[in-house]
């Protein structure tokens, strides 16, 4: 019998990658979903049969116990969050309780019903903010600029907390932006490879933009998930920065994706001063030293422009499909 584990956010990005790669070695794979009235299924459609769901909310406690006491897992992934920076700055309470409070929700399910599970919880970059020093590791002071790095900073010392106060296996990973087709339509990456394959089929004129001068580490979500699952496959539990060491400009982003189709980002990219963010997090750059030595993770092996690329193609043929 292989091992069990229970995955919350499994309908997003990140979840639809690591039910992917646990179904490959053998788990049997229980997702906690929201109860919608459309089920968001596009990133699981193609394994959504193999996956055990439960309904749930991070927000209701007792809706986690049930799922623990459903899935009885050997190691639990927390995904789940009110995940859109710029969202966080309208929705600050909803952002809090889900993506803070909702923490100490599975922490408390967990601690109640299966307290011998391994736990990983999904920290972020964007705790470190107005950043202190450059690159940011693992020992670097968390100066967060928006409401969700807030919230995802009591997220993560709820876990340090709750493990240093009963003995639970719980660590977190601190991701740097990680991209792939996957991604939601309204971050600036998919905003960008889905502009570009619009504007290559005359669909779109221009793209307006914020900060192009905003530094970001950008790895591929597929590549993430991975060190996520080698994280609790350790004797001992700690936490580690999941960045691949690179930074590159929206900017940048913009000249490859653009490129990629034959053409020039300056012709299409307009600068638009109601997409900066009230508090701006000018350059996140993470040391993946810990994790490449510890954990023997290879955090390039997807480059950052065949990333991009990756993405303008996945867009380009989905768009195709939307106007034949």
């Amino acid at each position: 019998m292989g091992k069990r584990a229970l995955i919350t956010g499994i309908t997003g990005q990140d979840g639809s990658y690591l039910a992917e790669l646990l179904l490959e070695k053998g788990y049997k794979v229980y997702g906690l979903r929201r109860r919608t009235s459309m089920p968001m299924m596009t990133n699981l459609e193609h394994i959504k049969n193999e996956i055990e769901f439960i309904d749930g909310d991070l927000q209701d406690l007792s809706s986690l116990i049930d799922a623990f006491k459903i899935s009885k897992p050997d190691e639990v992934y927390n995904l789940a969050a009110q995940s859109f920076v710029a969202t966080s700055w309208n929705q600050p309470l909803l952002t809090g309780q889900i993506t803070g409070l909702g923490v100490t929700n599975m922490l408390e399910a967990l601690r109640l019903i299966s307290p011998s599970s391994k736990f990983y919880q999904a920290s972020s970059s964007e705790m470190y903010g107005k950043v202190v020093e450059v690159p940011q590791r693992e020992t670097t002071p968390f100066y967060p600029r928006s409401p969700y790095g807030v919230a995802k900073l009591y997220g993560h010392w709820i876990t340090v907390n709750h493990r240093e106060s009963y003995d639970l296996y719980a660590c977190s990973g601190i991701l740097f932006n990680h991209e792939s087709p996957r991604r939601g339509i309204e971050f600036v990456t998919r905003k960008i490879t889905d502009s570009v394959a619009r504007i290559k089929l005359g669909l779109q004129k221009e793209l307006r933009l914020g900060n192009l001068d905003a530094k970001r580490d950008w790895g591929f979500a597929k590549d993430y998930v991975e060190c996520m699952w080698l994280m609790l496959q350790q004797e001992q539990f700690d936490d580690y920065v999941i960045a691949t060491g690179e930074t590159h400009a929206v900017r940048e982003f913009c000249e490859i994706a653009f490129s990629h189709v034959g053409l020039n980002y300056e012709e299409y990219v307009q600068v638009d001063p109601k997409f900066f963010r009230p508090a701006e997090v000018d350059l996140l750059l993470g040391d993946p030293h810990k994790a490449v030595t510890k954990l023997g993770w290879d955090p390039r092996k997807t480059s950052f422009a065949d990333l991009v690329k990756l993405m303008v193609d996945s867009d380009m043929t989905r768009v195709q499909k939307e106007i034949r």
